[in-house]
């Protein structure tokens, strides 16, 4: 029988747990804009770079067999491409799962 993790997003509880060496992140919300008086929709807004990691796969594992560590930890805030990972959404909320080699730095 498996173990169901589940991981605290303010609120609420994700009950995802990413396989591999894979991390589920958060984007950060960026505000409307409005620029001249128009309202940019949100299939037109620029995807934010800054994420905050939810929860951590299972790690990949080395030649010998033993399981790396991984370089980030939950609740680190990361910058990450604008069209890196793949899109999900669970429970009404829209999350990214990508490769931790897909990060491109952590924000300190």
């Amino acid at each position: 029988m498996s173990k169901e993790t589940k991981t605290t997003v303010g609120n609420d509880a994700v009950r995802v747990k990413p396989l591999g060496d894979r991390v589920l992140l958060q984007r950060f919300e960026t505000g409307e804009e409005i620029k001249g008086g128009i309202i940019i929709p949100d299939s037109a807004k620029e995807k934010p770079q800054e994420a905050k990691v939810v929860a951590l796969g299972t790690s990949k594992t080395d030649k010998d067999g033993k399981p790396v560590p991984f370089d980030v930890k939950i609740g680190d805030k990361v910058l990450i491409g604008k069209y890196s990972g793949t899109e999900v959404k669970v429970d009404d909320q829209d999350y990214v799962l990508l490769r931790e080699e897909e990060i491109l730095a952590v924000i300190v």
